[in-house]
């Protein structure tokens, strides 16, 4: 958002800092600064990079001067005192509302106006900021919208039949010209917003552009001034959609208070009635279908400085949310704050905690540790899983985690991706399909039999739970983790993790395919298994990544046939069958040289 220093000047009563000193005041304050322009004029152009969370108030000239105002202990000037009003006449304009895209919508006419050259002072504001001049209508609107923050239109008044007007969705397909230097058609769906007549002929796309038909030309002379507010998450999708960013739709998509509109139509009818001193204004038609409540937030100065860990006066704290404009009232450290309705992001009193200390300076809070007790405080639930998952290991189960996300459930998402539409309802499903993936790999675990569990939430019509399942060859049971604990009679109660394991290193496993090799040798009567088990660890080399599987065993005419099975594999790369031949051949000349012994 570009910011004329010379344009805050109005609204500060008090000497503004120099801009490089603003800059700083503003970047530790507020927003980051991201460069100041000098202009030959003596302005100078602050350019800020205002966030989401306070788009809504401080995307105008009047905005960021409230900010500065109370940083710096000044008042702010604020001009609606100052705008002369114009008589008013009665009015036909009628004004309706089919969409709940429109929050309020405010039309006022205007007879008698001359189309042509803005004031000096008007050009020189738009251009100090990059905008170029249209005419004084147009201009005027803009004037407005990026003084006070609310985006204005205006319509020629003659194209639109009985001066009726309504709020509605577009026709499905439907092409809109619209307002530009380029010659850009819209394509609309009937989920966009727009202004139509009573025919149902489109004017604007509500908070996004103007028509390239409705809009003001050097031969108008009535116009219907509009000032309105429309639902953020609309403006923006049809934005988006239609890639017809505007300074408009920034704003609305970013939020504005409704009450925010009769400002600025005062101050609209104020600019124009500056520019057509004999135009004759009619009574102002304002549609509000549900009107904002007043929102009060009442925050203890005990609780904002344990939030802040500070140690700020009562009186400190009162003095400091008065001078920058808020109203508070209350005693003994329990107040109320009304909030401005331009301030959308104050919801409860954290929010009052962060501006006592964006204000008082947040250089100024010391960090200061943590007093802990160095007593854990046990959760229960935790508890409760570590228990159990300890229950499993020592009967050598191991844990698995599978998708909470399925094909089917109670609970869908709402753009869920193929066959992760949905809340798991069950463990069961996921395990099973774990299991059997995992038992491909059984050699490489050195088990004939892969037992799994996991535990973790699901997710059926009665909400949220905690299941318990595991797996084996005997098949799969599930059960929530209160009927595992009471069923094994676990405690848990000041259950904690074994300190002994804090220090232990983890090693990645390999990511690549692993290499079975049986082998299986004739040796005297009297030889035991772990003979041979130590020559296949001696020279199996770093690619053994397990120790040797005995699993067959038999006697035949005076010898003994042990079997072993041996598993390689590499951590870095794929490992080949000409590597592990090498291997293999080592420890077979390894056997040959035992004398007697044979391989089968």
């Amino acid at each position: 958002m570009k910011i004329s220093y010379n344009w805050l000047k109005w609204y500060i009563d008090g000497e503004l800092p120099a801009p490089e000193k603003l800059e700083d005041i503003l970047t530790f304050k507020l927003c980051e600064v991201e460069g100041i322009e000098k202009l030959d004029d003596g302005d100078s152009i602050l350019d800020l990079n205002i966030l989401p969370n306070r788009a809504h108030d401080l995307l105008s000239h009047q905005g960021v001067a409230r900010e500065i105002a109370g940083l710096l202990g000044f008042k702010f000037k604020d001009p609606i005192e100052l705008y002369k009003l114009p008589e008013i006449k009665e009015t036909k304009l009628k004004i309706d509302i089919q969409t709940p895209a429109c929050r309020r919508y405010m039309g006022r006419v205007v007879r008698g106006i001359k189309v042509g050259p803005s004031p000096e002072w008007v050009i020189k504001h738009l251009e100090s900021i990059g905008q170029r001049s249209i005419n004084n209508i147009v201009d005027a609107t803009n004037i407005v919208m990026y003084d006070c923050g609310n985006p204005c239109h205006a319509f020629d008044a003659k194209i639109i039949p009985d001066l009726e007007i309504k709020i509605t969705n577009a026709k499905e397909g439907e092409e809109f010209p619209v307002l530009g230097r380029d010659a850009v058609v819209a394509k609309l769906k009937n989920s966009d917003a727009v202004i139509a007549d009573i025919q149902g002929n489109t004017l604007a796309i509500a908070g996004v552009k103007g028509g390239l038909k409705s809009g003001v030309n050097e031969g108008t002379t009535d116009i219907i001034l509009e000032v309105a507010n429309f639902d953020p998450v609309a403006v923006r999708k049809t934005a988006r959609r239609l890639n017809l960013l505007s300074d408009s739709a920034k704003r609305f998509e970013n939020d504005l208070s409704p009450e925010h509109a009769e400002y600025a139509m005062r101050e609209l009818s104020a600019t124009i009635l500056e520019m057509c001193p004999n135009a004759v204004f009619e009574e102002i038609v304002d549609v509000y279908p549900k009107e904002s409540k007043p929102h009060f937030i009442e925050f203890e100065t005990v609780w904002i400085n344990q939030y802040l860990g500070t140690d700020i006066s009562e009186s400190e704290i009162t003095e400091l949310l008065q001078k920058y404009g808020y109203e508070i009232s209350g005693e003994n450290g329990i107040y109320n704050l009304i909030v401005p309705y331009l301030r959308l992001d104050l919801v409860g009193p954290h929010d009052v905690a962060e501006e006592v200390a964006r204000l008082y300076g947040l250089d100024k809070i010391q960090a200061v540790p943590l007093s802990l007790s160095g007593k854990p405080k046990v959760n229960e639930t935790f508890a409760k899983i570590l228990a159990a998952k300890e229950k499993l290991n020592v009967l050598g189960y191991r844990e698995t985690i599978t998708y909470a996300f399925r094909k089917k459930g109670v609970y869908e998402v709402a753009r869920g991706v193929g066959d992760k539409g949905a809340l798991r309802t069950n463990i069961t499903d996921g395990l099973k399909e774990s299991h059997e993936l995992n038992n491909h790999n059984a050699p490489l675990f050195g088990t004939e039999d892969v037992k799994l569990f996991e535990i973790g939430a699901v997710f059926p019509k009665e909400g949220e739970i905690t299941h318990v399942a595991w797996i084996d060859k005997k098949g799969v049971t599930e059960m929530t983790l209160d009927e595992f604990v009471e069923n094994s009679k676990l405690q848990f109660t000041n259950y904690a993790l074994d300190k002994s394991t804090a220090d232990q290193k983890f090693i990645q496993w390999s990511l690549f395919p692993f290499i079975i090799r049986d082998i299986a040798v004739w040796v005297p009567q009297g030889v035991q298994p772990k003979e041979l088990a130590d020559i296949y660890k001696k020279f199996g080399t770093i690619l053994l990544i397990r120790d040797p599987q005995f699993f067959d065993e038999f006697t035949k005419d005076g010898k003994t046939s042990y079997a072993f099975r041996l598993v390689f594999q590499a951590q870095g790369r794929t490992l080949t069958d000409e590597e592990v031949n090498t291997v293999m051949q080592t420890i077979e000349d390894e056997i040959h040289r035992q004398g007697d012994w044979q391989i089968r």
